[in-house]
């Protein structure tokens, strides 16, 4: 249920929104002042704030400039002021719609709607899912370079992280510990292979619950390892 915050000194008009809006599913809070309206902004996560522009203590305008540097949320400005000079001062201070008073509450509740369906479509667009790979309670998550097992955070150094990752990224497939050396530290091995050894015995320390059976990174004698699926 989204959060809607109405900052409004005309207790009727606030009642009256209120009604309509929670008519429609919203939850809503009302301040009738703007220093008490100014602070449930900042201090709580609400999903739209309706504002007045005329309030008793700090006005609209400073409301507005104040959460802007706080927080990206939708606020629709009203008032009964129709001079054109504040709307624009208004939607210049970061305000998403101005709505002059009176106005009807049914068209109340279709531009709040409108505004949330805007902000979640811009939200969306901007959040990428992190990359992540989950194999039988192993959960790597690429984009942050953090690695779980069974839910606990393990500490990986930056190399132990690549070779866990390409081996969990190509399962059943064996390679050689001159591959990986190659894959891994981007050069050929030359008498180096001892380096992968030893990082796969510090990444089986952190991911298997018996390092002696491993359950995860297999070792083929006498070819090299896999990651077991």
């Amino acid at each position: 249920m989204s959060k809607i915050l109405i900052v409004e000194d005309e207790e009727a008009i606030a009642e009256l929104e209120k009604d309509y809006l929670e008519l429609n599913d919203f939850e809503v809070t009302i301040e009738n002042s703007g220093d008490t309206g100014l602070a449930a902004a900042l201090s709580e996560n609400f999903d739209l704030i309706i504002l007045d522009l005329m309030l008793p203590g700090i006005d609209g305008f400073e409301i507005c400039k104040r959460i802007r540097e706080d927080r990206n949320v939708p606020i629709l400005m009203v008032s009964a002021k129709k001079d054109d000079i504040d709307k624009i001062r208004g939607l210049g201070l970061g305000a998403d719609d101005y709505l002059t008073k009176p106005f009807s509450p049914s068209e109340l509740v279709a531009r709040v709607k409108a505004h949330l369906a805007r902000y979640e479509r811009l939200v969306k667009s901007h959040t990428k899912e992190n990359d992540v790979v989950e194999i039988r309670g192993i959960r790597i998550d690429k984009t942050a370079r953090r690695v779980f097992v069974n839910g606990e955070e393990k500490q990986f150094t930056t190399k132990e992280f690549d070779l866990l990752t390409f081996l969990a990224e190509n399962p059943n497939h064996v390679y050689t510990k001159a591959e990986l050396f190659r894959e891994i530290w981007d050069m050929d091995s030359i008498g180096d292979i001892a380096t992968v050894t030893v990082h796969i015995k510090k990444i089986r320390e952190k991911i298997e619950t018996d390092t002696s059976k491993p359950q995860y990174i297999e070792t083929i004698w006498g070819v090299g390892y896999r990651f077991k699926v």
